[in-house]
């Protein structure tokens, strides 16, 4: 291995040969990937035009770090480039999330605001379809033919906070195939992934 104090640069990059016991003590993982890095933390401005002219995804108190990942890659996969987490959701620099992101933590804007004047902004001053996820409600499929719009999906345990629902403009639910044999309900991350694959269904469909 080479001396890690002999740094390789590559453009911008700066790399590093480290030992493996060296990377176990960095990693906080028990078996760490072969490569990590160190990064600065992104400042940005979220994009209005964008938010007017696609879909957005809203995020209320999501707790789990996993589960946040998951649906940054989940966004990332659909084309959203843009997540609204209140300040409540977990950290998107927690290292679970990082991990279950895979990347796309880099390709997805994710911000931190106050849902209910975010939402009430748009909702009061704008046309924008806002669709909320809820257990019960009307079927997702071919509910709506939006091309655009805030989807807003609840936290694991409660769903969407009554001081938001008031800004909802379309309930929707994804139906169960059985309702007398069905959990309670299903993974955050798992709605994520088949309201976005309706909705981009939806998209293609009206071209």
């Amino acid at each position: 291995m080479a001396n890690r104090k002999q740094g390789c640069h590559c453009n911008w990059l700066e790399l590093t040969e480290v030992t493996k016991e060296e990377l176990k003590r960095i990693s906080m993982l028990s078996t760490p990937n072969r490569i990590l890095a160190l990064i600065r933390m992104p400042d940005f401005n979220y994009d209005k035009d964008l938010i007017m002219n696609d879909f957005s995804l809203v995020l209320d108190d999501i707790q789990d770090p996993g589960n946040l990942g998951t649906i940054i890659r989940i966004a990332h996969w659909f084309g959203i480039k843009q997540v609204f987490c209140s300040e409540n959701s977990a950290d998107i620099y927690n290292p679970k999330t990082v991990q279950s992101a895979m990347g796309s933590l880099w390709s997805v804007k994710v911000f931190y605001i106050e849902l209910s004047s975010f939402l009430k902004s748009y909702h009061d001053s704008t046309d924008l379809p806002v669709i909320g996820t809820f257990l019960k409600g009307p079927c997702i499929y071919g509910r709506t033919s939006a091309s655009r719009g805030l989807v807003v999906l609840g936290n694991e345990a409660h769903g969407i906070s009554e001081k938001l629902e008031p800004f909802i403009r379309t309930r929707v639910t994804i139906p169960a195939y059985n309702e007398k044999s069905r959990p309670d309900s299903i993974n955050v991350a798992m709605s994520a992934a088949i309201i976005c694959s309706e909705l981009r269904r939806n998209q293609l469909l009206n071209k």
